[in-house]
Parts: structure tokens; sequence; C-alpha cells
């Protein structure tokens, strides 16, 4: 009997300890490389342009386009909203808006708020982990957290004006959820619907997104190309 007990306090122990065993943050991002098509083809991305779709129960839909050029750090960006094409540009030392104020097109500089904000989407279009310790983020594994009944990875990283929490699908890999603070505000992103893109990566296909701002939900859909020639002039101020 005692050894039987033994035997049982042994067990409960190791599972206790495998348990509170947390996955380095690089292991838990590996894991997401590998899930979406291999870190490989991760590091041959050097271009994307994403087409993405806004519709909310308050709000009139729009689209917006985005084209990135990664070794450049340059990235377009255009909102269609009531027909009026609004188009933002950054590249390293400059960023602009384009206003459509009649027949003309007034430009105007971005904030460096602004400029950085979306310099952080360059990535974070993609995953806002890539090259994270290059970038000057510091990620660290919090533990395990169950999301919508699904057991995830939580993930912290935070670097100059923004922080994440990262929650990764611990049987997948997949993210499956953040939570993005910035300037304030704290954005709430659920991910699904991946999807294999023509290069070869996965990504979601639908996000469900909440502000602390406005607090309304608004649900994402997308579409990706990675590596497509990109025209120069999509850049140009």
């Amino acid at each position: 009997m005692k050894k039987i007990l033994s035997i049982s306090i042994a067990l409960l122990l190791i599972h206790t300890f495998t348990f509170a065993q947390k996955l380095p943050a690089d292991s838990i991002f590996a894991n997401y490389y590998k899930a979406t098509g291999g870190k490989e083809l991760w590091n041959g991305v050097k271009s994307y342009s994403l087409k993405r779709n806004y519709a909310s129960a308050s709000a009139a839909p729009f689209e917006s386009n985005v084209s990135v050029s990664i070794p450049d750090q340059s990235m377009y960006k255009s909102k269609v909203i009531m027909r009026r094409n609004f188009e933002y540009g950054v590249k390293p030392n400059e960023g602009w808006i384009k206003v459509p104020i009649g027949n003309k097109i007034d430009v105007k500089d971005l904030s460096q708020a602004e400029q950085e904000n979306m310099r952080i989407e360059i990535y974070e279009n993609l995953a806002p982990f890539i090259d994270y310790q290059k970038r000057g983020l510091i990620a660290t594994t919090v533990g395990t957290e169950a999301v919508n009944g699904v057991t995830t990875n939580h993930v912290e990283m935070q670097g100059k004006g923004v922080k994440y929490n990262l929650y990764f699908d611990a049987a997948t890999g997949l993210l499956v959820r953040q939570r993005e603070t910035i300037g304030g505000i704290e954005t709430v992103s659920t991910y699904s619907n991946y999807a294999k893109s023509a290069y070869g990566i996965s990504y979601p296909t639908k996000i469900v997104q909440v502000n602390s701002s406005d607090k309304k939900p608004v649900t994402v859909t997308s579409s990706l190309n990675i590596n497509q020639t990109i025209a120069p002039e999509v850049f140009k101020r």
C-alpha cells in the first residue's frame, strides 16, 4: 500500500512539474513558423501585398490595400471610405497622408507617432514577433491560459511604445488571440480561418478586432500575396 501511495505521489509531482514548465518564447514562435509553412519560407519574405475588408454593425464597411517592402522599410496603405481614397506612406525617415479634397489631393506629413505605428504594422500584418529582438522587443512566456476553451501558450512582448500579449494554440502552434497596447489604446484581435497563400505561408483570413476606444467589434477579412513585384512608384510621396 505504501509503495502504491509513493508511486502515485511521484507521478503527481512529475505531472505538476511538467505542467508548470514554460516553453521559451522562441520555442513558441518557432512552433508558429513551423505550423504556418516553415522558417525557411518565412526567411524568404521580402515584400507583400495585403487586401482587407472591414465590416462593423455600427459603421460603413471599408476596404484597405497594403503594400510593403521589408528591406526598404517602406509601406503604402490606402483606405477607401465612402468612395474616397485616403493614401498613407512611410519610409525610414518620413511619412505622409494624401487626402482627397474635391478634385485635388492634399499631402500632409504624418506625426512621428503615426509614422512609428505604421512601421510597427510592417511586421504586425504578418506576425508581430518577426525579428523581434533586432527591433528592440523583449518576449517572455507568461504560462498557459484558456482562450475560448482552447489551451494556449501566453507570451508577453514589449518594446518602446508598444506591448503585446500573444496567445498561441498549444496543440496547433497557431496564434489565436493578440492584445496590443499602443498609444494608450488596447486592441484585442481574435484570429481564425487560417489559409495557405500561393507563396506557401498560412495566415488568418478572418480577424475580429475590438479596441478600448469604441468597444465595437470589427470583422476583418484578408487576402495575402507574398513576394510579388511591387512597382517603386507605389512608395513615392
